[in-house]
């Protein structure tokens, strides 16, 4: 008989890097490093931590300046907020006092690290009288925040797809998610537990009951789809299967599982499913609880931005090449930019490692020496007395680009994941030399970019207007997204004034949003909704914005414009931001 591989239905591209990048010099730190390097009396004042991926660095908050300074001394970024942790965990158990065992509407409850505050999202079309009851109790807690939205998530299930699907008995398929071993050795896959709800269940590598591989939820204990969370465990018994630490890559040559690992806000991470193939986007949101209806709460689970489908459900998540979590749901549809109730979640995979005893199948990395493409386009985007910001187009990899380091003069002046940044502590009217390379998974770095020079300016204008002139195309039913890194310091001006060039047939489609280093949303502009006639968008056209009391100036700032009506498309060709 032809042995079988046993191939994880999870892969990840573009990716953190958690590997070391080769250079004469030491090597950087991840931040997941740098966190593990906090001393214990430092971990135990903070109030939350993030990955800054415009920064490059780990970002902690703490209650004190001395803390921060403390910080700042170990080597992180430090933000000094109002709440400790402690605050946030008792002001997030009355939160959870007021829900008792669910309240229409209310999907999803917990701490948003970053803004130092309690988020609780309400679908306001399964809105009741209850509903009403609970919003007036719950925003007359200080430090909540609640968010209104028209949709949201729900445990997916799918179709027969290709890929890496297993089948519960006769029910449609779900994902693997990775492979592991029990103290005696034997076999098993850990995916969604609301995939092996069914004791002692046969599991299937074929469609319609066929190519049996084992028997998932073996005597009913080895499920979890309950306030637990969303876990599973499928025992892989029949011959002729063995269990691989390969990550199924559709068609890119393959990430090996090395480890595991937990993730934190801000870090880049993938997954793979049998619907929506390969995935990557950001960690939004850890540690909190969703409700689902039908008295389905479920609590510690990750919001990413990655897109997901129905049928990707118990698939692996990845960062780098660390396990970090097991599919458990998402939107109904995959959109650009998604809002909170189009995020998908997972569930940490350590706590079903821990669980049930088992141990990751892993193996020594993937063996990968082919450095990435050259990063190309490289262009200032916007200047300001002691900054340049830069933009360039991606760079391609065999496996995935995981990073990009700015040359300023030869040396790496800042280190980022995305395809933009900005470099700080510059000297006003100085020319500058800027090159950029591209760095993947396994430390691989491409040659460098062709040099673009930019001049800081005078700082006459007192450095308080940033500006970013690349052009991004508007289109029918999509966001266009344009950020601008502010050097600015202390709190936003009142108002922020927001200066917009672009063109579009008609304005009347547009939903103009300003967002804020802390993640705030300033509404701009919005669709009027029913029937309207078109007007073009005006040049230049300028909105002001009363910032929310201590909003920080500097930091990144990005526009999105999004595009609700067909037929009418635009650029937006530059704007700026005076703070």
């Amino acid at each position: 008989m032809r042995l079988r591989s046993l191939f994880i239905a999870a892969a990840c591209g573009s990716a953190l890097t958690v590997g070391a990048v080769p250079s004469t010099a030491a090597p950087e730190m991840t931040a997941h490093q740098r966190f593990d390097g906090l001393s214990r009396d430092l971990r135990g004042q903070l109030a939350g931590h993030w990955f800054d991926a415009a920064a490059g660095k780990l970002t902690v908050a703490v209650p004190t300046e001395q803390a921060a300074r403390q910080a700042r001394a170990e080597g992180a970024n430090a933000v000094v907020v109002r709440r400790s942790a402690a605050d946030l965990d008792r002001l997030l158990g009355s939160v959870r006092k007021l829900i008792g065992t669910g309240v229409p509407g209310v999907y999803s409850w917990g701490v948003d690290v970053r803004d130092n505050q309690v988020d609780v999202t309400v679908n306001t079309s399964r809105r009741t009288e209850a509903t009403d009851r609970f919003l007036t109790a719950v925003r007359a807690l200080d430090g909540v925040n609640v968010v209104e939205t028209k949709s949201q998530q729900r445990q997916q299930a799918g179709t027969v797809q290709t890929g890496s699907p297993w089948w519960p008995g006769s029910e449609t398929n779900c994902s693997v998610g990775f492979s592991a071993t029990d103290a005696n050795g034997g076999k098993h896959f850990l995916t969604a537990g609301h995939c092996t709800n069914d004791a002692n269940q046969a599991a299937y590598g074929q469609s319609g009951q066929q190519n049996r591989l084992g028997t998932s939820n073996v005597g009913g204990t080895r499920s979890v789809n309950a306030r637990e969370g969303d876990m599973g465990v499928v025992a892989v018994t029949d011959p002729g299967w063995t269990l691989s630490p390969a990550v199924n890559t559709w068609g890119q040559p393959a990430v090996t599982v090395t480890g595991s690992a937990e993730a934190m806000v801000g870090d880049r991470v993938c997954h793979s499913g049998n619907t929506s193939k390969w995935q990557c986007g950001e960690v939004k949101y850890t540690n909190k609880s969703v409700d689902y209806g039908g008295g389905l709460i479920i609590e510690g689970l990750t919001f990413t931005t990655a897109c997901s489908l129905g049928g990707d459900s118990g698939g692996g998540w990845l960062l780098g090449d660390k396990a970090v979590g097991l599919h458990d749901g998402g939107p109904s549809q995959c959109v650009q930019n998604p809002s909170d109730d189009e995020l998908s979640i997972f569930q940490p995979v350590n706590e079903a490692l821990r669980k049930w005893n088992l141990t990751l199948v892993t193996g020594t990395g993937s063996g990968d020496t082919t450095a990435p493409t050259a990063p190309a386009g490289l262009r200032s985007t916007g200047v300001t007395s002691s900054s340049v910001s830069l933009a360039w187009d991606a760079s391609t990899d065999n496996v995935g680009v995981t990073a990009y380091e700015v040359l300023q003069g030869g040396t790496v002046a800042t280190r980022v994941t995305g395809t933009t940044a900005t470099v700080t502590g510059l000297s006003a009217d100085t020319a500058y030399t800027f090159a950029v390379r591209a760095v993947d998974a396994a430390g691989n770095q491409s040659k460098q970019s062709a040099d673009v020079n930019a001049r800081t300016s005078s700082g006459g204008t007192g450095g308080r207007t940033f500006t970013n002139d690349t052009d991004y195309p508007i289109r029918d039913y999509q966001v266009a997204v344009s950020a601008v890194r502010s050097t600015a310091t202390g709190t936003a001006a009142n108002p922020v004034v927001v200066k917009v060039d672009a063109t579009h047939t008609c304005l009347e489609d547009l939903n103009v949003t300003l967002v804020a280093p802390s993640g705030r949303g300033y509404p701009l502009m919005r669709t009027p909704g029913g029937n309207y006639s078109c007007h073009p968008f005006p040049a230049g056209k300028t909105f002001s914005v009363v910032p929310a009391a201590g909003e920080a100036a500097g930091g990144t700032w990005t526009l999105r414009i999004g595009d609700n009506g067909p037929g009418d498309t635009g650029v937006l060709s530059g704007w700026s931001v005076t703070v």
